[in-house]
């Protein structure tokens, strides 16, 4: 069966991490939302904005399904029931449509009424963390059995799978309040204390001395040291160093210089408000934990300190003492001495500079795709 992923009205509300990517790429749990249903046998596409739309193409779907969506089994049953013009809701939200257009009028609406995760709002990323990461563990896992686990370590639980090519020493593995799922040539290196839950993607690292924990996710190519506490980092980025990173969602191609550091609490314990691209303005979270969110090839520089709810666009270079802005706009370079636009050519000339290094490149699809936010998020440097 063919899926299309829709963005739909949540889009907006999920930048900068949108800006880059359609919803259904939005990693949470071990797999991105799209690789949830690709691993349960469906092809996908991506009904989403027309810049993106190269990289991420469509299909001859069968049927349309929200790309906030994290299915789970009674989801798949329900949607592959589904007959022509007919529709799943769950609190008034479209989750799935059998018909042509997500705007048509289903001629049937049926509620779903099982527990179910939707990624609607950043914070939803690492929030539902955990109970993602349970469920994709036992799909990838199911009747297979994991690489051995070296006998230096210390291991509490039996939660704990290595791909092929994982690697992990003299290191303290806790696997009672969450899987640990090791991808493909991942390695943890000595001195590290995990304690579950832990998703490390296909060629990460966990540097000397790691302190993970809180449902934590690092997609593939990622180097993280220090501390980290129920955050997800997309893939391709590095948090090499010391310093502490909480209740977070970071993008790819960025990097978090030596002594970076993030407030998720606030010191009266009020409710956190972040920035909205909807509203225009800094509105409630719900959240009275939220640290960092962070777009794709965005970097702070050596001992940057990040505010409770900061909110980084794409392409953004944050230096210099003292707290920077709660709000910083993609493309701008500066820190709390203020800032300047970071013109298109240099960011561009960074970006590719840092692909490199991974064996990939800003190609034409990529440089179109950056121009784009470049243009669209001129209105907030301005």
């Amino acid at each position: 069966m063919k899926i299309q992923l829709v963005d739909g009205k949540h889009r907006d509300h999920l930048l900068p991490l949108t800006y880059t990517r359609p919803v259904a790429q939005l990693r949470c749990g071990i797999l991105t939302i799209a690789e949830k249903y690709q691993k349960r046998g469906f092809e996908v596409g991506y009904e989403t904005e027309d810049y993106l739309q190269e990289k991420f193409p469509s299909v001859q779907h069968d049927i349309l399904v929200s790309g906030s969506v994290c299915p789970t089994d009674s989801f798949i049953d329900a949607i592959t029931s589904l007959t022509e013009g007919q529709a799943l809701i769950q609190d008034d939200q479209l989750l799935a449509f059998k018909g042509a257009n997500w705007a048509d009028t289903p001629t049937e609406i049926f509620p779903f009424n099982d527990v179910l995760n939707l990624i609607i709002r950043p914070w939803d990323i690492w929030t539902k963390n955990a109970a993602e990461m349970n469920i994709d563990f036992d799909v990838l896992t199911k009747d297979r059995f994991s690489a051995p686990i070296d006998s230096s370590n210390t291991v509490f639980g039996d939660r704990i799978f290595l791909e092929e090519g994982a690697r992990v020493k003299a290191s303290i593995l806790n696997a009672t309040s969450g899987p640990i799922y090791l991808a493909q040539n991942a390695e943890v290196m000595e001195g590290s204390i995990v304690r579950g839950g832990l998703a490390l993607g296909a060629y990460s690292a966990l540097k000397l001395g790691t302190k993970v924990y809180g449902a934590t996710t690092l997609g593939p190519h990622c180097k993280v040291g220090g501390e980290i506490n129920n955050s997800v980092i997309l893939g391709y980025s590095n948090k090499g160093h010391d310093g502490f990173l909480g209740n977070s969602a970071i993008g790819e191609w960025c990097n978090l210089g030596a002594d970076t550091n993030n407030s998720n609490l606030k010191n009266n314990y009020d409710e956190v408000k972040a920035w909205s691209y909807v509203d225009g303005r800094f509105s409630k979270t719900g959240q009275q934990f939220c640290g960092l969110i962070m777009g794709d090839h965005s970097k702070s520089g050596i001992n940057t300190m990040f505010n409770t709810g900061t909110v980084v666009g794409v392409s953004a270079n944050v230096y210099g003492a003292g707290f920077p802005r709660n709000f910083i706009p993609s493309f701008t370079w500066g820190g709390p001495q203020g800032t300047t636009e970071y013109m298109i050519k240099k960011a561009l000339d960074t970006a590719n500079r840092m692909m490199q290094r991974r064996g990939l490149q800003v190609d034409d699809v990529e440089r179109t795709i950056l121009e784009k936010v470049y243009a669209d998020s001129a209105k907030y440097r301005n």
